[in-house]
């Protein structure tokens, strides 16, 4: 009944990579952040010459790196669930992978929105819980479609995002932990799961 009712193949392995590429990527953005703003070394014998000019460069990297963490993410997903629909005997294009599609869409087009208004404001501390809170929730909107789980790690996504607003300034900390930490935990715990039920 499940099976014709929800869309069941999302590869747990995809989750890993997700948080994997994440990680790696808060750690080349850590980097960058210490570069132009020295937030890292805190080393106050040598004065960072901050400029507006050097804020839009760290700004258009910030962007690059998250982006790039995106496309990783997302070619690593379609290529695995296609690969996981496909020993499911499902169809990738059927009416619970668009419900499921269209469910996530939605509050994340918003949420990317909303997070490029935040930006041309100049309000950076509040982009990091933005994407978490809009993650969240658009985990939560799609679960119906998909498996049950999906739910509970766009709780905890919605958590860490409220967490991040309130302790403005460690963005990166709450980020890494939601995109990083709990899509490796999330994507361990499904491929387990899964791969059993399935064998």
């Amino acid at each position: 009944m499940e099976r014709s009712t929800k869309f069941i193949s999302l590869s747990g392995i995809s989750g890993v990579i997700a948080g994997i590429t994440a990680l790696i990527g808060a750690a080349v953005a850590y980097l960058r952040l210490d570069y132009y703003l020295g937030t890292v070394s805190m080393d106050y014998s040598t004065t960072r010459n901050v400029t507006i000019e050097s804020i839009q460069t760290l700004t258009i990297e910030l962007i690059g790196i998250a982006l790039a963490v995106l496309v990783v993410s997302l070619i690593a997903g379609v290529v695995l669930t296609i690969k996981e629909t496909k020993k499911n005997g499902q169809s990738i294009w059927d009416k619970n992978s668009m419900l499921l599609l269209s469910n996530l869409l939605i509050p994340l087009g918003t949420g990317g929105m909303f997070c490029l208004i935040l930006l041309y404001h100049n309000l950076f501390v509040l982009v990091a819980p933005a994407t978490l809170i809009f993650y969240g929730l658009a985990l939560v909107n799609s679960s119906k479609y998909t498996v049950t789980e999906i739910k509970y790690l766009g709780i905890l996504e919605i958590i860490l995002g409220l967490l991040s607003a309130i302790f403005v300034g460690k963005g990166l900390f709450f980020w890494s932990i939601g995109f990083g930490i709990l899509h490796i935990i999330y994507g361990t715990l499904m491929h387990f799961k899964y791969n059993k039920k399935s064998s």
